[in-house]
């Protein structure tokens, strides 16, 4: 009855929301540790589509025929608000990855990670590098309307800190001098470089640019990967007509003691076919 209904449910919409919830709390990605980056979000995903699908024949004797736009695919007793009373105790921080160019989800992304969790801003958010055709590099002009609008959201209180991933001096420095809002961080990742170039060092330090380390993929979740997934997780569904938009992963940090109460993944994913 399950899955019958959830390959109904998606023949007839247009978006799919999936939010994991906190894996800590359902076990998600405890299988194989340490997973990669691509294996946990292929994993979590797979499990959240398996898990609701199983659950939502009931829901679809109510909804009848009605045509549901959008699909909100989530795992009930994985969904945890925060607590208003703890807020000051908790940085969230989360780490975004465009998968279709559109940089309106970078808006949809942090106002859906906001309404999961319950709370009204993210103390921070990193921006991976959207995706660029082959044979071409990263630009400035490229990354601007991302940034433009990580920027509203800065000033719209909606995000304390912004920051960047896998930028080299010359392309952090131009954003640094175009932006308004100046990135606070720049993520590198250690298996491109084993140490910190050292003008990118120089230059984070002349102007309090925090750097870091990452070891995610240039893509988290492509999508051929995601239609597998939906295929595996659903018997039949029409896995071709499905992109994903963008992933946003996201923790939840106790201050104090550095100690990760909750982590999860959301993401949007849009159906280009009929």
């Amino acid at each position: 009855m399950g899955t019958d209904s959830a390959r109904a449910l998606l023949e007839r919409a247009a978006t799919l929301n999936l939010q994991t919830g906190n894996l800590l709390s359902w076990g998600c990605g405890r299988k194989k540790c340490p997973a990669t980056p691509s294996e946990e979000v292929r994993d979590c995903i797979q499990k959240t589509l398996t898990e609701w699908s199983s659950k939502i024949g009931q829901d679809l004797n109510q909804v009848g025929e009605e045509i549901l736009e959008v699909v909100e695919c989530t795992v009930a007793q994985a969904v945890e608000k925060m607590n208003p009373d703890e807020r000051d105790e908790l940085k969230v921080s989360a780490k975004l990855f465009i998968v279709g160019s559109n940089s309106s989800s970078v808006t949809d992304a942090v106002d859906m990670a906001c309404s999961a969790l319950g709370v009204a801003q993210l103390d921070s958010v990193i921006i991976a590098p959207p995706p660029i055709e082959d044979g071409t590099s990263l630009s400035l002009e490229y990354l601007q309307p991302y940034w433009q609008e990580l920027e509203t959201l800065v000033q719209n209180k909606k995000i304390v800190a912004i920051g960047t991933s896998d930028l080299d001096k010359t392309l952090l420095e131009q954003l640094y001098v175009w932006a308004q809002v100046k990135p606070s961080s720049n993520q590198v990742n250690l298996a491109s470089c084993c140490v910190m170039p050292p003008d990118l060092t120089a230059f984070a330090k002349q102007f309090d640019i925090q750097l870091l380390t990452h070891n995610d993929p240039k893509e988290l979740l492509c999508e051929a990967s995601f239609r597998e997934v939906l295929q595996e997780s659903i018997q039949n569904v029409k896995a071709h007509e499905w992109i994903p938009l963008w992933i946003l992963r996201y923790s939840v940090i106790v201050k104090s003691r550095g100690i990760i109460k909750s982590k999860g993944y959301i993401m949007q994913a849009k159906r280009i076919a009929s």
